[in-house]
């Protein structure tokens, strides 16, 4: 049973960073794709940044130049570090992993934005 586990949510003032970190486990196949979506309140999910397990990134437009998506393939774990936060970046972050054409997803961590 693969596992996702997120963390490195909270509060943060506009203009602060922060760092997300998930992790897969339960599987020793290596992990195709992995990465980040977002869901604010009223809103629908959306993707914020993906990486492959070649290295391929992609960002949201609302993201980019802000953060920045990077994986360690052996612990199958993927960062997320977010610079420059807006109000507007406040949502429940989940982690998203594709491992065999299965889609698992993480339980999810606050980052609110606020001063």
């Amino acid at each position: 049973q693969v596992q996702v586990v997120e963390s490195g949510g909270g509060l943060v003032q506009p203009g602060g960073s922060l760092r997300l970190s998930c992790a897969a486990s339960g599987t020793r196949f290596s992990i195709n794709a992995m990465g980040w979506y977002r869901q604010a309140p009223g809103k629908q999910r959306e993707l914020v940044a993906r990486i492959i397990s070649g290295g391929s990134t992609n960002y949201a437009d609302s993201v980019k130049g802000r953060f920045t998506i990077s994986r360690d393939n052996a612990k199958n774990t993927v960062y997320l570090q977010m610079n420059s936060l807006k109000p507007e970046d406040t949502a429940v972050y989940y982690c998203n992993t594709v491992l065999l054409g299965y889609e698992y997803w993480g339980q999810g961590t606050q980052v609110t934005v606020s001063s």
